[in-house]
């Protein structure tokens, strides 16, 4: 009975000195989805701890300083204008950058916007950009983009000269991009993150146009894509929520062609567009390293009557999201400042909340990091349609990483907003889900790395 004992003990040491994945492996249970979340990884949880408030509301204070930061004021007036904001950035990032061993350069991406509508004459607009190099080769050319826009406005979308502090929107964003980079210099990635703050956004979008239009040109491989805007107080006209953030995605592509359009139609999918997988990934993420904390998901690409920087990626054909508080005040938006009937108006500092754009900042800096650190989604990924089967057939091709443990199929209801169930099938590229149709539920298939990172979820389409 003790050597039955001992024998016990001694294979339950060596289930428990496998790596993650093996036990998974050994396991070969089904699990719901919420509870088939990657294992925590210690250097993201302590990079989420290191997000620093005081250091977000040095840097809300520095932008709002400037006195406005409109796309059409002084590129030259070393103390107000957008050109003293440019610069500022840039050293700010610079200095960050001497942190990262080399693997982080800073650059003041500049072109000339020709004149439109909002843009009076040719006008000089640049986004300052700084990109942490992936050090895996298999991902290091795979890219993901945080954002913030720095020009401000008052009402005149056209008043250059007007004061338009922008401490919500955005230098709320700009921060939580400054702060992400900061916390993430010293740490390395598989895959390469870009931190940027780009102008032009009231006039038009144009920072981010440009920057999206460049990456499509040069085939840059942007898996992702997070734009910050107005992420700086937790008070609205509707009420409070400090403990979350609206997280906007679309669920058909903005970038859809009409061959897709019609494979969508006929069976589904209008809930599964790569940002949507994107905004589910934020989510869970966010669940896992800020409990404490809401990354609500919104089925919507943005609010009405407005647009955000992800709005050009997406139109470039990549996913992205908006982050945004959960209640607006558009007193603080928008407006010149001013005093009305007891009421004051203006973008201003005392209005913004730096313990709430920390939350936000974790939110992103896990999402972000988990991205960097997980496989790419599998690619190709489909349903086998050539048979008629009450079972699911799945095919995708394999990830190229190194580090590949293998894959789950996940499912859900197609009243589901989640996914709810998941199960790891090992490293294959094809699985049949027996007994469960595929008229019946929505399929999806993630990679998993030998340390259980997960990468977002590839909806699978139709094949023969």
């Amino acid at each position: 009975m003790a050597h039955q004992s001992s024998s016990r003990a001694r294979k339950a040491a060596r289930r428990a000195a496998l790596p993650f994945m093996a036990a998974v492996l050994l396991a070969g249970v089904l699990t719901p989805a919420a509870e088939a979340v990657a294992p925590r990884d210690r250097e993201i949880e302590k990079m989420v701890q290191q997000v620093d408030a005081r250091n977000l509301g040095r840097i809300i204070a520095k932008l709002a300083s400037f006195g406005t930061r409109h796309t059409l004021s002084s590129q030259d007036d070393p103390v107000r204008g957008i050109g003293a904001a440019r610069d500022w950035i840039h050293a700010e990032l610079s200095g960050i950058a001497a942190t990262s061993g080399g693997r982080m350069t800073v650059e003041k991406e500049s072109f000339v916007q020709p004149v439109s509508p909002r843009v009076p004459v040719p006008t000089v607009i640049t986004n300052v950009v700084a990109t942490l190099r992936g050090t895996q080769d298999a991902s290091s050319g795979r890219t993901y983009v945080v954002s913030g826009h720095y020009d401000s406005r008052c009402s005149d979308v056209m008043n250059a000269t007007c004061d338009a502090p922008g401490s919500d929107d955005d230098a709320s964003g700009v921060a939580v991009a400054i702060e992400a980079a900061r916390v993430m210099a010293t740490r390395t990635f598989d895959a390469t993150v870009v931190f940027m703050a780009v102008a032009g956004e009231e006039q038009g979008l144009y920072g981010s146009a440009y920057h999206a239009q460049q990456a499509k040109q040069n085939n840059v491989d942007i898996q992702g894509m997070f734009t910050n805007d107005i992420v700086g107080s937790a008070d609205g006209e509707n009420g409070r929520d400090p403990k979350a953030v609206r997280v906007f995605s679309e669920g058909v592509p903005t970038s859809e062609t009409p061959a897709q359009a019609a494979v969508r139609q006929s069976v589904g999918g209008e809930n599964d567009g790569v940002s949507r997988q994107l905004a589910r990934f934020v989510n869970e993420t966010a669940r896992q390293y800020v409990p404490s904390f809401d990354a609500r998901m919104y089925y919507r690409r943005d609010r009405y009557l407005r647009g955000g920087d992800q709005i050009p990626f997406l139109q470039q054909g990549y996913a992205a999201v908006r982050f945004t508080e959960v209640h607006e005040d558009y007193r603080h938006q928008h407006q010149d400042v001013r005093v009305e009937d007891g009421v004051q108006y203006g973008d201003l500092l005392p209005f913004v909340e730096n313990d709430y754009v920390a939350r936000v900042t974790q939110v992103n800096l896990a999402a972000l990091a988990a991205l960097a650190r997980a496989p790419r989604s599998p690619g190709r990924a489909a349903v086998v349609t050539s048979r008629l089967t009450n079972d699911t057939d799945l095919r995708w091709d394999a990830n190229p990483e190194p580090d590949v443990a293998g894959y789950e199929v996940l499912w859900r209801d197609t009243t589901a907003p989640s996914w709810t169930h998941s199960r790891f099938v090992g490293d294959v590229t094809s699985y049949t889900v027996a007994g469960l149709s595929k008229d019946n539920f929505q399929f999806g298939v993630r990679a998993v790395d030998k340390q259980g990172h997960r990468s977002p979820v590839s909806y699978p389409a139709p094949a023969s």
